[in-house]
């Protein structure tokens, strides 16, 4: 049973929400800890925000655990932290199959380590049929290598004469995308403050609301959460019209 409770109420629906869960290291040095610490503790976190966004039916999730940007990050750093996320695909993944998760990555995790691929790819079979959440890992990603990505297996499509270049739309550029079974982000959350998307989910997130709490990940409680989900409940969703204006 989920343990989190609350009065508030949602009222506008959101399918997909995505997380950039900044601030880990930060959070470590704060506590006189390294940062793999805080890391291992932004590992830990993950279930929780499961749990929370289940509060209210939540169906699809997005994290943003490793860029293609991180790699500039120390050796051991990174290291540390797949050894973190083999942890948490071995930990985790029973709970997960209870709650009918299907497990995404996006992302190329061909230069990961091979008993990280290996966990990952396991955790894939295992739950590729569950439909009830998604719940999608952003590893060794960059929405520009996958829009580029897209783009290439689109145009060999048009090269080979199987598909027209007038056949190609927003519909068929979704499909080359990892998060082709995903809708489109309703809501963006980036925690410790930092205001940008870090070519994060950037052609998905087109109509998304941005939300930028002050906390770092490994303090993003449910509280932090509700105040996340109360501003976007205020927000005027117009998608280019004028509806509801005042």
């Amino acid at each position: 049973m989920n343990e989190f409770k609350t009065n508030f109420t949602l009222t506008k629906k959101i399918d997909h929400i995505a997380f950039i869960m900044d601030g880990n290291g930060r959070w470590a040095k704060a506590h006189n800890r390294p940062r793999t610490y805080g890391h291992k503790v932004g590992c830990d976190r993950l279930i929780d925000v499961f749990e929370y966004c289940k509060v209210f039916h939540i169906k699809y999730m997005s994290f943003y655990a490793f860029s293609t940007e991180n790699w500039k990050r120390p050796k051991s750093e990174i290291s540390q932290l797949f050894k973190y996320l083999e942890i948490f695909f071995k930990k985790e993944i029973d709970h997960l199959m209870r709650d009918g998760v299907k497990i995404i990555i996006s992302g190329d995790i061909s230069p990961l380590p091979s008993k990280t691929q290996k966990t990952i790819k396991e955790a894939l079979v295992k739950t590729h049929a569950n439909d009830k959440y998604f719940f999608n890992i952003c590893l060794n990603y960059g929405s520009r290598d996958e829009i580029i990505k897209a783009t290439k297996e689109i145009s060999a499509l048009v090269k080979d004469n199987r598909i027209s270049i007038d056949e190609i739309d927003n519909q068929l550029f979704n499909k080359h995308l990892y998060t082709s079974e995903m809708p489109d982000v309703d809501l963006l959350i980036r925690t410790s403050g930092e205001e940008r998307l870090s070519n994060f989910l950037l052609y998905q997130s087109a109509y998304a609301e941005f939300v930028f709490p002050k906390v770092h990940w490994p303090d993003f409680t449910f509280d932090v959460f509700i105040s996340c989900l109360q501003e976007f409940e205020g927000r005027n969703r117009r998608f280019g019209g004028i509806k509801n204006e005042k």
